[in-house]
């Protein structure tokens, strides 16, 4: 008896090749416009499909955009900054990205900050000392700011 096949199917787009992140950014964005021309809804190729050689390297064209990109490396302490500035911003101290205008938004500046209190009671004994410390004057800090807008 034949089965029909339904469900899913998993496609590993993960980079492995040895080639420098300028070569990858430049060559993979402008190969992929060509061979995605056809299929304008889906900028991603599938596995295996042509333009998956060593500059290309199977990369899509928001993959290839990331290699270049200039943001700071992930970690505890951007994640913890990233929080901040959102905290400031609801706080009205920074103008929001979108529209340049200085907003208050109470509600969601203390929703950000007990996120940011959270985290520090959940991380607590697993940082390090320079972790702690930012978490810490950060939380401080922006509940002064807060009390002081509440008013």
């Amino acid at each position: 008896m034949a089965e029909e096949e339904k469900g899913f199917t998993v496609r590993d787009r993960r980079f492995f090749s040895e080639t420098s992140d300028e070569e990858k950014a430049g060559t993979a964005s402008e190969e992929q416009k060509t061979k995605d021309a056809p299929e304008p809804e889906s900028p991603q190729p599938e596995a295996g499909a042509a333009g998956t050689g060593p500059k290309a390297g199977g990369r899509s064209e928001a993959g290839a955009a990331d290699a270049g990109s200039t943001f700071p490396q992930i970690d505890f302490s951007t994640f913890v900054f990233s929080l901040n500035s959102s905290a400031l911003v609801h706080l009205g101290v920074l103008e929001e990205p979108g529209t340049g205008q200085k907003i208050k938004n109470l509600p969601l500046a203390k929703q950000t900050i007990d996120l940011l209190g959270m985290l520090e009671e959940k991380t607590r004994g697993n940082l390090t000392k320079d972790e702690e410390n930012l978490l810490k004057s950060m939380l401080h800090d922006l509940r002064l700011m807060y009390v002081k807008e509440k008013k």
